[in-house]
């Protein structure tokens, strides 16, 4: 894989396109909230694999509490592993976690950690596009062109 240099334009290009697609496939919408605080409890992206793949989770804990949450993201990440997703294609579930209000977190750590999520989109999105019984809406994996240089790290 060629390694380029990340822009901020592809990275909106991409935050669209993975709430655009997140939206169509679960009939959901992220609302008033942010990209990471409508994904930071873990429901709408059990209910996003539960639409790819049926069944796939079975419970989705709707408590509005942090250990529901991560519990949520811990039981995607595992689904997304079923599907034939590979860990190094997995954000961390500390990705998601509000670190607005701590001081010694740098915006650009904040950034680093909604793509890995963004990562983890695109490779769902791939892979929901090569299962034949899938027959939602696509990810236009164009838009995530300029994150395919950005590595995950954890």
């Amino acid at each position: 894989m060629e390694w380029r240099e990340q822009s901020e334009v592809s990275c909106d290009e991409a935050y669209l396109e993975a709430q655009r697609w997140i939206e169509a496939v679960t009939k959901k919408t992220l609302g008033s909230n942010d990209f990471r605080s409508a994904l930071e409890n873990g429901v709408l992206l059990c209910d996003l694999i539960n639409n790819i793949k049926p069944g796939i989770i079975k419970r989705v804990n709707r408590l509005p509490t942090p250990i529901a949450g991560l519990d949520n993201l811990n039981v995607f990440l595992k689904a997304c592993g079923k599907l034939g997703l590979k860990e190094a294609q997995l954000f961390h579930p500390g990705d998601l976690q509000d670190l607005s209000t701590r001081v010694t977190v740098k915006h650009q750590e904040t950034n680093r950690r909604l793509k890995n999520v963004l990562i983890t989109i695109y490779w769902l999105g791939r892979k929901a596009q090569c299962d034949r019984i899938y027959d939602g809406p696509y990810l236009n994996l164009k838009a995530f062109e300029g994150l395919l240089g950005t590595a995950l790290y954890k």
